[in-house]
């Protein structure tokens, strides 16, 4: 019986899917736009040419139109393989800006976002200048930076769909590290305020001047209490094990109590911004 993944491993998913998608009676071409991948990928995946990552199994699956428990198996299957890697240096063989298309499309399906970055403003929240001083360091081509600066800022769409609920933690650091002028890094701080006023949209920050419980180790993202994205030096690593995520699930809640919010929280990042406006006067 088509939908049931009794017997199927990874190595068999692709034609499970396949299947899948034949008994719903959609075309190859609108699956994978719907899925945002190319109708390329979409049939390397069904064939075994190409192994599903789990955001790749998300995206199909929906495309598809499954019901949730059959979507809860496939699924299960996926995360077979717990724990994903993708090399940035592979990344940027197929093209960075294909990372945000990727991104955009778990973000569109998703309820919850959960962000902790205590290193950089988080990507949703950034300037055009913030961004390319972020992607800079990965050395691309001008129209490579360009696409791919373009494709962060239109993911910023999903701030304005009030049916979703996006949790932002940073860490005070983040507004006083200096990545651009500071007349942008000022520009930067409106910016974060100005989103922290939407109703659906909370953004916290863990000040110094409190004793800190934990250890800010690294940015990742919670998307639905089912899959996390880690960014590392090297890698953007993918966890989907249902025992690791509940970790960083975690971790968030344990931050998300000792962070500032509100009007605290905008109070602060106004003295931060207004630092930086002083410094542009005296200059």
């Amino acid at each position: 019986m088509v939908g049931r993944t009794r017997g199927v491993n990874r190595a068999q998913l692709g034609a499970a899917l396949r299947a899948l998608r034949v008994a719903s009676g959609k075309e190859a071409k609108a699956v994978a736009r719907s899925a945002l991948m190319s109708p390329s990928k979409l049939s390397k995946i069904e064939n075994a040419k190409l192994a599903a990552s789990a955001a790749d199994v998300e995206r199909i699956l929906t495309a598809i139109g499954v019901s949730d428990e059959v979507k809860a198996e496939y699924a299960e299957v996926a995360r077979a393989s717990a724990t994903e890697a993708t090399a940035w240096r592979l990344l940027k063989r197929v093209g960075v800006h294909k990372g945000q298309q990727a991104a955009m499309a778990l973000e569109s399906q998703m309820s919850t976002l959960r962000l902790f970055q205590p290193a950089l403003v988080p990507g949703l929240l950034q300037t055009p200048e913030y961004i390319r001083a972020v992607l800079q360091r990965h050395d691309l081509s001008e129209d490579a930076l360009l696409r791919t600066i373009n494709g962060r800022l239109e993911r910023q769409a999903v701030l304005y769909d009030n049916t979703k609920s996006l949790r932002f933690i940073i860490t005070e650091p983040i507004l006083r590290w200096r990545l651009v002028r500071p007349p942008m890094m000022a520009a930067q701080i409106d910016r974060i305020i100005s989103f922290s006023r939407l109703p659906h949209v909370d953004i916290r920050i863990v000040p110094l001047s409190i004793q800190q419980e934990d250890i800010a180790n690294h940015a990742f993202v919670i998307r639905d209490d089912r899959m996390v994205t880690v960014e590392t030096v090297h890698a953007e690593v993918v966890v989907t094990d249902p025992r690791d995520v509940g970790i960083y699930v975690n971790k968030f809640e344990r931050f998300e109590r000792m962070a500032w919010s509100g009007d605290a929280m905008r109070s602060l990042a106004e003295g931060i911004r207004d630092d930086y406006l002083r410094e542009q006067e005296t200059g």
